[in-house]
């Protein structure tokens, strides 16, 4: 069960800083933090600790997304359990860049009737497929 209120207990500001930079503060975690910038508490994410001891037990299958986008916090109410193919596409990697993109580099849609996958798995434009084969055709 959720605790009653937001307010970090006396336990928790030994390892949690508050940072008033956004619409409800980040809960910074000022212990260790892995090389993705993640806290850690011994073996487990700070983040997914604290969800757990505040909201309850994370849904098999699931993950939590920090909708705040910092890594370092562990604000229950800046995350939500969501599936690992939802986490990736609101991130900013490659791929959920690349998935959000509606036209080609050349400007062309990429609708049904002009894109097909490549072998590699990547999404491409029949327009500048077909330009590039007649250019080579061409020489």
């Amino acid at each position: 069960m959720r605790k009653p209120d937001n307010t970090i207990t006396v336990l928790e500001s030994k390892w949690i800083a508050q940072d008033h930079g956004y619409l409800t503060p980040c809960w910074i975690w000022q212990r260790n933090t892995d090389q993705a910038g993640y806290g850690r508490h011994g073996s487990k994410r700070a983040h997914r600790m604290v969800y757990e001891s505040r909201i309850g037990p994370i849904p098999e299958g699931l993950t939590l997304d920090h909708l705040c986008r910092v890594h370092a916090c562990v604000n229950p109410d800046h995350l939500e359990p969501v599936t690992r193919a939802v986490n990736v596409m609101r991130g900013e990697g490659h791929a959920a860049v690349n998935a959000r993109k509606t036209h080609c580099v050349r400007g062309h849609k990429f609708d049904e009737r002009n894109t097909f996958i490549r072998p590699e798995g990547w999404r491409a434009c029949r327009a500048c497929h077909r330009g590039q084969r007649n250019r080579k055709a061409a020489r």
